[in-house]
């Protein structure tokens, strides 16, 4: 099971990487415009304020994969479990005010790995 939980924390720490490079150097780029559905104008416009988003995906990432390596197990896990947290906080909220499809695309993988840590 821990194996399991592993895994998951890691798809989702993955995730959370492609984000941020998304954000921070793909956001006017044809990749970008059409993973967040905007045009070129829009992109142009929010290229300072999504690159800090995709700072803060990469804070997330950070702290799943130092979760993961910690060398205390236990304190692995509760690293793990506080920013699996952060994780779906940040969906619930760019769900409720950005875009619904974020609930799924970041919130759910992250309810999973949460759940199968907290077995």
């Amino acid at each position: 099971m821990a194996m399991i939980a592993s895994i998951l924390v890691g798809i989702v720490a993955v995730e959370h990487v492609y984000i941020l490079v998304l954000e921070m150097f793909l956001w006017t780029s044809p990749r970008g415009m059409k993973a967040f559905g905007m045009t070129k104008e829009q992109a142009v416009a929010t290229k300072s304020l999504a690159a800090n988003q995709g700072l803060y995906n990469g804070f997330l990432a950070a702290g799943l994969i130092w979760g993961l390596v910690h060398p205390d197990p236990l304190i692995g896990r509760s690293i793990q479990l506080f920013f699996l947290c952060c994780v779906i906080v940040a969906a619930l909220y760019g769900g409720a005010t950005a875009k619904r499809s974020i609930l799924l695309v970041q919130g759910l993988p992250a309810v999973i790995a949460l759940l199968f840590v907290l077995l």
